[in-house]
């Protein structure tokens, strides 16, 4: 059976697709079977697979439905993972997704606006819980200004919730955004190795919690 990740927030624009094409980058380059299913109606994820040039390193499949949780088995027998690129704004559909999965990540920009709006989320992870309990799920800084105070204190501010928050945080980088439009990963660059080096970090917990 292969481990199910979904990236969610039910707040838009916190970076989810850039987060899952990377970690998926990230594991498939480790030599993981990857698959990704871009529950999001806007299907950003397929847009990034359509304009990536040459062979892909793992295969994208459109799955923006309820029944997510019910289809997903059938189409994922053949891989050892599954990252879901989550939807916001539609309840069922994220609904599903969690129930999909083993492990949720939940992005949140360092801003207080997006510490609030993680209570959605959460709330919907609390109850999912009651029918799956032994799911997983964390908090990623995501977006994080290096060497600032509030990149520091969200950490501190996401401690009211029971979620807890991954140590291995993102960067906001110019990279991530300019690779994105070719359907590229920071992988892809000859330099940014600070940036690799925070995706890898960030899958290599990711196995961890899932061990």
């Amino acid at each position: 059976m292969p481990k199910v990740i979904a990236v969610l927030n039910q707040k838009g624009g916190v970076g989810k697709t850039t987060l899952t094409v990377h970690l998926a980058t990230a594991l498939a380059r480790a030599g993981e079977r990857v698959l990704l299913v871009d529950a999001d109606p806007q299907g950003s994820a397929l847009d990034w697979s359509a304009a990536r040039p040459g062979d892909p390193l793992f295969p994208v499949a459109g799955l923006p439905k309820a029944s997510l949780h019910k289809d997903l088995p059938a189409l994922a027998a053949d891989y050892t993972f599954v990252l879901i690129d989550g939807p916001p704004r539609v309840y069922d559909v994220a609904r599903s997704a969690i129930l999909a999965s083993d492990l949720v990540l939940v992005p949140v920009q360092p801003s207080p606006y997006d510490v609030w709006a993680a209570k959605e989320i959460v709330d919907l992870l609390g109850e999912a819980s009651v029918f799956k309990p032994t799911l997983k799920s964390a908090f990623v800084v995501n977006r994080k200004i290096a060497n600032t105070a509030i990149g520091r204190d969200v950490t501190d501010a996401l401690a009211e919730y029971s979620v807890p928050v991954l140590e291995p945080a993102v960067c906001q980088r110019v990279s991530f955004a300019e690779t994105a439009a070719g359907g590229q990963t920071v992988y892809d660059l000859p330099t940014d190795g600070p940036a690799r080096r925070e995706i890898d970090a960030l899958a290599a917990e990711v196995r961890r919690v899932l061990a």
